[in-house]
């Protein structure tokens, strides 16, 4: 073979070898550019977030808003900051009227009220906005506490204090709207990175199993075809229910078995709608049942209790 020859074909290898190269270099690049999107996908789920007005004691949700201008204009500013970020936001005002025209209201309880407008939003989180003015004779200030809450178990997602600074003003609107500026972009922030770590990670509740008085189990009793001692039972159904297996047990005693740290889905896997503790409850109830045994449950916030009869 001549040198011409062996020379063309080294350039004819080489030119394959680049191009072989050129390949796969925008093969890796596309792969690495859809697990980035796959990823964002993921971590950047954001929730349904309703804004409320934080309310003292003799205070009525349902009123609070008409009679303070200062409160109306943080909880616009807050919702404006939240819809800036893309968050999809509820209107509570809105809400509270739909309530009010169709009856809603069973009670007078500020508790019952509150939690029956939150249930109606349909919101993943709802944040408690706190205002607070004060004039004296160095000037006027607003003060606001934030607070956002999981709506289905009432766990704290972020807390932010903004203040206004002083002025000498009467315009406690502007002031509220200084003091939401000076907050909200952090707070937003911690919520966020709050929320991303429930979609991720799943929700945290807490499972306090125990017996009735007059109940002839403990958790030592061997339950079931497998006649397996009912404490090791329960953690092996727990194995397989919670969310990515992830739970902690606090402690074990003859009558007592509570589950620290549970965590559940954001939303139902079987239909997409939000998953809340008394869904949860409601399979731990069946499990008992499926055992054999008589089980009363009772859910207060983030906490399920389980009562063996």
């Amino acid at each position: 073979m001549s040198l011409e020859n062996l020379d063309i074909k080294t350039k004819q290898m080489k030119n394959k070898i680049i191009i072989i190269l050129i390949l796969l270099i925008a093969s890796i690049k596309s792969q690495y550019a859809l697990c980035q999107t796959q990823t964002n996908q993921v971590n950047t789920v954001q929730p349904k977030i309703m804004v409320i007005p934080y309310t003292k004691e003799g205070e009525d949700i349902r009123t609070i808003l008409e009679q303070d201008v200062s409160r109306r204009i943080a909880i616009t500013k807050i919702k404006e900051g939240f819809d800036g970020r893309g968050f999809t936001t509820v209107d509570f005002t809105a809400k509270l009227k739909a309530a009010k025209d169709n009856n809603v209201f069973t009670t007078e309880s500020q508790t019952d009220i509150k939690t029956q407008i939150i249930q109606m939003s349909g919101a993943d989180v709802y944040v408690q906005a706190e205002v607070s003015s004060l004039k004296t004779e160095t000037g006027s200030s607003v003060t606001l506490v934030l607070t956002a809450y999981e709506a289905s178990t009432g766990n704290s997602l972020s807390n932010k204090v903004g203040e206004s600074g002083k002025f000498y003003t009467d315009d406690f609107g502007k002031l509220a709207s200084k003091a939401v500026e000076s907050c909200v972009a952090d707070f937003l922030n911690v919520m966020q990175i709050k929320f991303t770590d429930i979609v991720n990670n799943g929700k945290s509740v807490i499972i306090d199993i125990s017996f009735d008085a007059n109940s002839t189990y403990k958790m030592s009793s061997e339950i079931g075809a497998d006649k397996l001692p009912l404490s090791d039972q329960i953690e092996m159904w727990m194995e397989k229910n919670a969310f990515k297996n992830n739970y902690h047990i606090q402690g074990t005693t003859a009558l007592k078995m509570i589950f620290d740290d549970v965590r559940i889905p954001l939303k139902d896997p079987a239909n997409g709608n939000n998953y809340n503790p008394n869904k949860f409850a409601l399979e731990i109830f069946k499990f008992f049942k499926g055992i054999g045994l008589q089980p009363t449950k009772d859910i207060k916030g983030s906490t399920i209790f389980i009562t063996i009869k």
